[in-house]
């Protein structure tokens, strides 16, 4: 079975979606059943299992009908009366606004309304394992890590964030006029026959000068044209109202640095895909960031004790603690919050997939009963030994770095980007 992580994927909008057939399988409470058909945007899927659930969201391993391949569907019911659907979009938008490869892909999206609210359905890359599924493996066949692949999946990671830490304001009036051409180039299409032969997307293993555009696509920033690929991009008319949002939100002239904070940095969260050559071995591993629903503007003064109650109350929901920043657990009014959480995060995040824990949930602290909340606010940790013995202090000095009590004195995104490249030049 594919991992459960995938439960936590999410991407983008769109409208009207139906059931057009069932299955023999168990649909539970989420209304899909294995062996169904969904009409998605005009697509066939067959649901192939169910591979995850959690709080509101189910995951399903779907494949298209059209291409045989497979992929990643959500589907978040949004029941009236909640702020699910509001939540739900908000995470859509969070998620289209960063261009990285190193950041998940949404493929396609619907809303569909209903006599109790509405359903989200997100179409996603296939992945087939994360930083965490290395971990439970490695400690199942009792391995110690390999430190230059432990590396690369950091360094990925760390692009990914750097595209949310660095996030400049785009020039709107463009995007509009881009999305009025791209209606008009949709309209004609509608006139032509649906029944041809959908392209299969890009292929994991197509060749490319840039590891990390193997995965998805076979160029940056691809969600701006219609290049023909499959699935098709979510209809101009369909995120009007996404849009509409963004530009709100989004308040400042073209080009100003708006930093965004993912603040929710784990293993769990860093997807991985990695694939075999022609000669058999395997190629550098390439880390795709996922699951944006805790994603903010990085950059935030608390400036009363509302506030600051309002901020520990959404890192307790969307931060996993033991990966969780010192200054989220106790906000102080006139706090400045910023993007280095996760740089926090990304340290504690290197100590586990290195060690298969967090520095601050070690297995000392577990059978104890310590609290894992007062080991992250004292910054009390160590490295194991023997285990760390035979890594490099190149490495742990980017954990060294990164685990620092005081915000201001952590290096930002490229200084750890550099120290990592430092790393890997002295395991090379």
């Amino acid at each position: 079975m594919l991992p459960g992580s995938l439960a936590s994927m999410l991407g983008s909008s769109g409208h009207a979606s139906s059931l057009i057939a069932g299955g023999s399988g168990a649909a539970g409470s989420s209304g899909l059943a294995a062996g169904g058909t969904l009409k998605l945007n005009g697509r066939s899927l067959n649901i192939i299992r169910l591979l995850g659930e959690g709080g509101f969201s189910f995951v399903y391993l779907a494949r298209d009908k059209a291409s045989g391949r497979d992929f990643a569907l959500k589907q978040m019911r949004c029941p009236s009366g909640t702020p699910t659907l509001r939540l739900a979009l908000a995470e859509i938008e969070t998620t289209r606004r960063f261009r990285s490869p190193h950041i998940i892909r949404l493929l396609d999206s619907c809303v569909e309304q209903t006599a109790d609210g509405h359903i989200v359905y997100l179409f996603l890359p296939l992945f087939r394992g994360n930083a965490q599924d290395e971990i439970n493996a490695r400690a199942v066949r009792g391995e110690s890590a390999n430190e230059k692949h432990v590396l690369l999946v950091f360094r990925g990671a760390a692009r990914g964030l750097k595209a949310m830490h660095q996030y400049r304001l785009p020039n709107v009036g463009a995007q509009r006029e881009q999305q009025e051409a791209q209606m008009q180039a949709h309209s004609r299409e509608d006139l032509e026959s649906h029944d041809q032969q959908l392209p299969v997307p890009a292929s994991q293993d197509d060749e490319d000068d840039s590891d990390s555009r193997r995965l998805i696509d076979g160029h940056e920033g691809a969600d701006d044209e219609d290049d023909g690929s499959y699935p098709p991009k979510p209809r101009p008319e369909m995120t009007t109202s996404s849009l509409q949002m963004n530009n709100e939100q989004e308040t400042g002239r073209e080009g100003d640095l708006v930093p965004w904070a993912h603040r929710d940095i784990k293993p769990a969260n860093i997807m991985i895909a990695q694939e075999r050559q022609a000669d058999g071995t395997l190629a550098e591993p390439v880390a795709v960031l996922m699951d944006f629903g805790s994603a903010l503007r990085g950059r935030i003064h608390i400036k009363s004790r509302r506030e600051a109650i309002m901020q520990q109350d959404l890192a307790a929901e969307h931060s996993s603690m033991p990966y969780r920043a010192p200054e989220l657990f106790d906000v102080k009014t006139d706090a400045k919050l910023d993007e280095k959480v996760d740089i926090w995060s990304l340290g504690a995040t290197l100590f586990a997939h290195l060690y298969g824990y967090s520095p601050f949930e070690t297995p000392q602290i577990v059978e104890q009963g310590g609290s894992v909340a007062m080991t992250v606010q004292t910054g009390t940790w160590k490295f194991p030994e023997p285990a760390s013995s035979t890594h490099s202090q190149a490495t742990k000095d980017i954990i060294r770095r990164c685990l620092v009590l005081d915000p201001k004195k952590r290096p930002d995104i490229d200084e750890v980007l550099e120290l990592t490249e430092k790393a890997l030049r002295a395991l090379a």
